[in-house]
């Protein structure tokens, strides 16, 4: 570890892992959960209850596709509905720089009222304090979720053990096993080139926007087709970053075929442009899901019917032949896909 944070510490990569581990989850640590802070899953479980928390610090506040606002409800939402639980409700702290404007703090109330209904996940509680200018850069939000096991994921876990033999209770990061799927519900990188396309001022932010999106909806109709073995939402560090964590925990390998990868154009028209890899940005309406081959199809075509998931597609699958995400090209390579050092577009959630 170096002497002091900096901005690699919070990017989703190797630099915020070092941190986890070197100072902070050593003096924390419990066996009083049923899924603790050591797993660093998306969420916790303790005494059957799903909770989770998240900071969300972006520039500018407003960007195409979102604000902080709709980015703190669904980063939320998203954790917990990833576990396979069904979010019921969340805390909302607001930190805010003295001489914020009222109209920018009721524009972002505004978008985190129209989220919460959109997802029906209500907030029910929260906390605001305000600081000294320059303090902070106008406004962070805080937000925790709870939520409890989805009948769908019971549904889930029962045709996954009568077809399959594999026992579960929750979706996890450790879960993979050889031969399992790996389905992405949509387009990579829209959330941090689009806005690091509209704070800069490059020319083709005018049509790209973020992917912010509340995806308990569809994760529940997933459930229903049965067979998920693992989800997780590739925010900071991004693809590359969330594929190493789930080939990590479980103990295999993930095989990408490049050719299946979805990409909008201008993502990758900007990226090419900004010697940026779209793998390692973040995304906040996509979620990465493993699935035992035999329902692979079925949870696909159910992804697919959600307005979110339209994009979706069998990018890869798990293989007990390697201990590392490898990526097949296009034009018939292998390239390995190393976890992020940091995020390239800072500031994005």
């Amino acid at each position: 570890m170096q002497d002091r944070i900096n901005m690699n510490h919070g990017a989703g990569g190797e630099g915020m892992q070092a941190l986890l581990k070197d100072i902070i989850l050593g003096p924390l640590a419990s066996d009083h959960a049923e899924i603790g802070l050591e797993s660093l899953d998306d969420s916790a479980v303790i005494d059957g209850i799903v909770l989770t928390t998240d900071g969300h610090t972006v520039k500018p506040l407003f960007y195409p596709g979102g604000d902080i606002g709709r980015l703190a409800v669904c980063g939320t939402v998203n954790d917990v509905a990833a576990m396979g639980a069904e979010p019921i409700g969340l805390a909302l702290g607001m930190i805010m720089e003295d001489g914020l404007e009222t109209d920018v703090l009721k524009r972002v109330m505004e978008s985190i009222g129209l989220t919460c209904r959109e997802c029906g996940v209500p907030i029910i509680t929260g906390d605001t304090k305000v600081v000294e200018k320059g303090a902070i850069d106008n406004l962070m939000i805080t937000t925790s979720g709870i939520g409890r096991m989805w009948p769908a994921l019971e549904h889930n876990n029962r045709v996954l053990k009568e077809s399959a033999g594999r026992e579960q209770k929750w979706l996890r990061d450790c879960n993979l096993r050889d031969g399992d799927d790996i389905i992405i519900t949509g387009t990579i990188g829209d959330h941090g080139i689009a806005l690091m396309s509209f704070r800069e001022g490059y020319s083709f932010s005018t049509t790209l926007e973020s992917d912010n999106a509340p995806l308990n909806g569809l994760m529940k109709e997933a459930l229903e087709i049965g067979g998920l073995v693992a989800a997780k939402d590739p925010t900071r560090g991004g693809v590359a970053n969330t594929l190493n964590e789930l080939a990590g925990k479980s103990g295999t390998g993930i095989i990408v075929q490049e050719a299946e990868l979805p990409f909008n154009p201008q993502v990758r028209a900007a990226s090419d442009l900004l010697g940026i890899d779209p793998l390692e940005v973040g995304n906040e309406g996509k979620f990465v899901i493993g699935v035992a081959p035999e329902f692979t199809e079925d949870v696909l075509r159910a992804i697919k019917a959600n307005r979110y998931g339209t994009d979706a597609r069998i990018i890869g699958r798990a293989t007990s032949e390697l201990k590392r995400v490898v990526m097949e090209t296009a034009v018939g390579g292998k390239r390995i896909i190393e976890p992020p050092a940091g995020d390239p577009v800072p500031r994005i959630c």
